[in-house]
Parts: C-alpha cells; sequence; structure tokens
C-alpha cells in the first residue's frame, strides 16, 4: 500500500500541472476589422480561426451585431454541428452560413445590405476545451457608393502605367514598320533610276555604234 503513494503522488502533480498549463491555449479569432459595402447588395463577413484543441462536435460559433447608434445587442446567427439562422428580427432570412469547421472558418454571409445594418458585428468561436480568446469583430460600413481607396487608386495607377507601356510599344513598332517601307520604297526608286540610266546608256551606245558603221 505505501510502495503505490509515489506513483500517485507523481500522477496527481502531473495532473495538476497540465490543468494548470491547459487554460494558456485559446481560440484566436482573425477578422477583416473593417469591411465597407454599397447598400442592396451582399456580403461575406470573413471569420477564421485557430484552436490548440482538434475541430468536433463541441465548436460552437455565435454571431451578434452591435448597431451603430447604440442599443442592446443582437442576434445573428448561431453553429453547432449545424447553421440555426434566427427566426425574427432584422437578420431573419437574410444571413446564411457560409463556413466550414475543417477549414478553421467560421464566416457567414449577409443579404441585401441595408444602411441600418451599420455597426459592429462579433464573432465568438469556442473548441472546448478552448474556450477563451478574443472576440472578432468586424466594424461594416454600408454606403451609397464604394469609395475609393488607396487600393484601387493603386491598381488604377499600375493599369494607367501598363496601357501607356503598351501604347509605346504599339508606337515604336509602327515608326519602325513605317521607316522600313520608307527605306524599301526608296531602294527601289534607286534601282528604278539606275535601270533605266543603264538602258539610256546601252540606247547611246547602240546609236553611236550605228553611226560609226554607216561612216
Amino acid at each position: 500500500m505505501y510502495g503505490k503513494s509515489p506513483a500517485r503522488a507523481v500522477l496527481l502533480l502531473l495532473g495538476i500541472q497540465l490543468t494548470a498549463l491547459w487554460p494558456i491555449a485559446a481560440v484566436e479569432i482573425y477578422t477583416s476589422r473593417v469591411l465597407e459595402a454599397v447598400n442592396g447588395t451582399d456580403a461575406r463577413l470573413k471569420c477564421t480561426f485557430s484552436s490548440f484543441a482538434p475541430v468536433g462536435d463541441a465548436l460552437t460559433v455565435t454571431w451578434n451585431f452591435r448597431p451603430l447608434d447604440g442599443g442592446p445587442e443582437q442576434f445573428v446567427f448561431y453553429y453547432h454541428i449545424d447553421p440555426f439562422q434566427p427566426m425574427s428580427g432584422r437578420f431573419k432570412d437574410r444571413v446564411s452560413w457560409d463556413g466550414n469547421p475543417e477549414r478553421y472558418d467560421a464566416s457567414i454571409f449577409l443579404w441585401k445590405l441595408q444602411f441600418d445594418d451599420n455597426g459592429t458585428y462579433t464573432c465568438q468561436v469556442k473548441n472546448p476545451p478552448d474556450v477563451d480568446g478574443v472576440i472578432g469583430e468586424i466594424r461594416l460600413s454600408v454606403v451609397q457608393t464604394v469609395r475609393f481607396s488607396e487600393i484601387y487608386f493603386l491598381a488604377l495607377a499600375i493599369g494607367s502605367a501598363c496601357a501607356l507601356m503598351i501604347v509605346i510599344v504599339i508606337v515604336v513598332v509602327l515608326v519602325q514598320h513605317f521607316r522600313k517601307k520608307r527605306w524599301a520604297e526608296r531602294a527601289h526608286k534607286v534601282v528604278e533610276i539606275k535601270s533605266k540610266e543603264e538602258e539610256r546608256l546601252n540606247q547611246e551606245k547602240k546609236v553611236s555604234v550605228y553611226l560609226e558603221d554607216t561612216d
């Protein structure tokens, strides 16, 4: 009986250490943080995560909404093995599951955006025993038209530069083509002139020989 006590003490100590270390692992959430979309269109609210524990049937995903003008938090979407859409409220028939837990994706699709959809959307993922972690947030701005961002200006600048390069190449090719054509025309005229000159000299030589013979 006493011989087993040290082994039990070691196992008990190891269990306490593992219990103390386990809460260190937490679910990490990744979102775009800021999203801008045009009124009346659809938007994908992207939310991905990483977890120390393997993904299983215990995984849950909860989406909530905080209006821009304040007010209570509203339920948007819930996932646990199967997706659960809201049965009432502003998001009824306007939200669908677009995630894949096996790929650590907890994204949703929001349909027919309205101006009162402006606000902060939160994505919370729990994957027991990983239930701690920072909740992901996306600040959605629904606008009449999309404003040009730095990326659009950069794409426009790159596109303009590429178009300018194409125009320059076409101009250079055309200039070389017309130069070659002009040189070919000049060479052809020179050949014609030489041929006519040779023909004239031959005629003169024949005339002079004929006159010598008659004399």
